[in-house]
């Protein structure tokens, strides 16, 4: 596993608002351009050994929440997640959460795709470790991993907004975002972000739901169809998108929800959830082009282009059983 350290980033660290150097000053950060908001000592705290690069009046993260953060590092979240996971037995974890091997397959096929000397990973979202990514962090010693969450943990190594990276531009040569782009308020502006900070050639992945229902409660804003999805990614050449999982995944959200609403308890719906869970297996049953109009989630990887998908290059587009 190739974390990368402050010390190793800092050198690619810009002010998330006008993009200019940053400069650290004690126990914060500033930006060094005159006349910039966030050029005032202080202006960028960093809580505990994390910089906290955002730019607060366009985030959904305040100083408050980072104040807030004083003895425990923004860890509470991660270390409850931990608590919870922890708590549920190997044999039966694997079957309420099986190993995303779509996630896997693609994962490794990106570490392939990318030059020896061109392995440096941002990853989106990257306070947890994602299902099917572990790869990256144990497979690859020559990638050097960049995690950037909105709050801090061991895999993170600055808090940041996907909507303004603190990166300069061309720096990064593969990004990974997986479960993050419906829990941002404009996902075509973090797209937008991952398109600046990547070099010319260099590579995405991205995991979206489709038909999944609410997660994260007041953090869960968006869904995209496959099309939708393409043309999120519409300034990158398509190496590969398709399903991550089917109906029979949806279908399995469904009756948790049900029982939920029904009951009026999240514990019904883990109930039910258990009893049903053979109704993923149904996945591999149905063809990727059916899949792909009632899929639990979707994917995409892609190559960094200039060419841009035109509106009617993604009608035609349209991978799913509905053609013609």
């Amino acid at each position: 596993m190739a974390l990368a350290t402050l010390s190793r980033v800092r050198p690619l660290l810009v002010c998330p608002r006008c993009r200019s150097a940053v400069a650290a000053d004690g126990a914060a950060f500033r930006c060094t351009a005159i006349g910039c908001p966030y050029a005032e000592v202080g202006s960028f705290p960093i809580v505990g050994d994390w910089p906290v690069l955002v730019d607060f009046e366009r985030s959904v993260l305040s100083r408050d929440e980072v104040s807030a953060w004083a003895g425990t590092s923004g860890r509470a979240r991660r270390e409850l997640h931990r608590s919870r996971v922890g708590a549920i037995p190997p044999a039966v974890r694997r079957i309420w959460k099986p190993v995303n091997r779509i996630a896997e397959k693609n994962i490794a096929k990106l570490i392939g795709l990318m030059p020896d000397d061109c392995r440096r990973v941002l990853v989106i979202g990257g306070g947890t470790l994602g299902n099917g990514v572990d790869a990256l962090y144990r497979s690859a010693p020559d990638v050097e991993l960049i995690g950037m969450d909105l709050y801090a943990s061991d895999l993170t190594v600055v808090v940041a907004d996907g909507h303004a990276l603190p990166l300069a531009d061309g720096c990064i040569d593969a990004v990974i975002t997986q479960a993050v782009l419906e829990h941002v308020l404009d996902p075509g502006q973090v797209v937008a972000e991952i398109h600046r900070v990547l070099r010319d050639d260099g590579l995405v992945y991205a995991e979206t739901p489709f038909l999944q229902h609410v997660h994260a409660g007041a953090y869960d804003f968006t869904r995209f169809t496959a099309s939708g999805h393409r043309y999120l990614f519409r300034r990158f050449e398509q190496i590969d998108a398709g399903p991550v999982a089917g109906p029979g995944t949806q279908l399995l959200w469904s009756v948790d929800h049900l029982a939920r609403g029904l009951a009026r308890s999240q514990d019904a719906g883990r109930i039910v959830r258990a009893l049903f869970f053979w109704l993923r297996f149904l996945d591999r049953m149905v063809p990727r082009r059916y899949a792909n109009d009632c899929a639990s989630g979707v994917f995409f990887l892609g190559r960094r282009s200039e060419i841009e998908l035109t509106p009617r290059e993604i009608v035609d587009y349209y991978p799913g059983a509905q053609r013609g």
